[in-house]
């Protein structure tokens, strides 16, 4: 795995010439942060048996909500959420739908130049999902079959991208969220559904299905996980860095990691994903950098 640092190095820092940094004085204003969530991401943004968005990134928005309150001095900020897909995601920022999007939103080269991001919280990789009993063990055993893919996705590029350079004349299926992407292979309507590996583990582990799915492959690409928001805003960006490096000097982050990637979640699901030592020494990092430490 490339360390975490080269991945976060290829993103470009964003531009702030635009935007004029009107997401906090609409804040202030409106005293509403709007957070969009997921439906079906977890354990980073999905919905609870009451049906309200809970996980790791829901968490870090809040953290960065606590943050803006400071900022604006205002203590009681309300919390409008908003549902996003991958494809409705980024058009949701930039037409000002939501100010920070709380997903399992890899943060690329080429969606920051449309949009910026926070520090990274977490990395996955492109990987398939296959019936317990598939023969499949990686992508070329797939040649010519159908596979699902979630719309709006780096996934479904990476997937593109492999069809193209093996010659695996795939069928490849997109749809609006990982649900439905679920619910095509369980249908038997696919024979593999490639998204990150981490949400798969989460899809199974969310619908106790260790028996009938599982995790198989090589990496077709790498996701290095971010908080969305618009470019060109500074003082939003100085939040969004200032709470990421307050979680991490008051030694919050890997607790909070623990909460939603190795203990028992509120959904009564565990997923047992240790902390890696790459994401280990970002949040490190972030400590050691700190402008707020006395």
């Amino acid at each position: 795995m490339a360390p975490l640092a080269l991945l976060w190095a290829s993103i470009p820092a964003p531009a702030q010439e635009v935007g004029l940094g009107r997401t906090l004085p609409n804040i202030e204003r409106t005293h509403t942060v709007r957070l969009g969530y997921r439906e079906a991401s977890p354990p980073f943004s999905y919905l609870d048996q009451a049906g309200q968005p809970i996980g790791y990134s829901i968490d870090l928005c809040k953290a960065i909500v606590e943050e803006i309150g400071t900022e604006v001095q205002y203590a009681d900020l309300k919390i409008n959420y908003v549902k996003v897909t991958p494809e409705t995601r980024i058009p949701a920022l930039l037409h000002d739908k939501i100010d920070l999007e709380c997903g399992s939103t890899t943060a690329s080269p080429d969606r920051a130049r449309r949009v910026a991001f926070s520090p990274l919280f977490f990395i996955a990789g492109t990987k398939l999902m296959v019936p317990i009993a598939s023969p499949v063990s990686g992508i070329t055993d797939l040649k010519g079959m159908t596979v699902v893919v979630t719309r709006g996705t780096t996934n479904e590029h990476a997937v593109a991208i492999a069809n193209k350079q093996l010659s695996l004349g795939l069928v490849i299926v997109a749809t609006t969220d990982h649900e439905q992407s679920y619910q095509l292979l369980g249908d038997g309507k696919a024979q593999a559904f490639i998204t990150d590996d981490i949400l798969l583990y989460g899809l199974i582990a969310r619908h106790n299905a260790q028996e009938k799915f599982k995790v198989v492959g090589d990496f077709l690409s790498y996701e290095p996980y971010g908080i969305m928001f618009r470019k060109g805003d500074p003082e939003l960006a100085s939040v969004v860095e200032r709470t990421f490096r307050r979680l991490a000097t008051n030694h919050d982050l890997a607790p909070l990691y623990r909460k939603w990637l190795i203990d028992r979640l509120p959904t009564g699901e565990r997923l047992g994903v240790p902390l890696s030592a790459e994401l280990a020494h970002l949040f490190r990092m972030l400590d050691e950098n700190s402008v707020d430490r006395n």
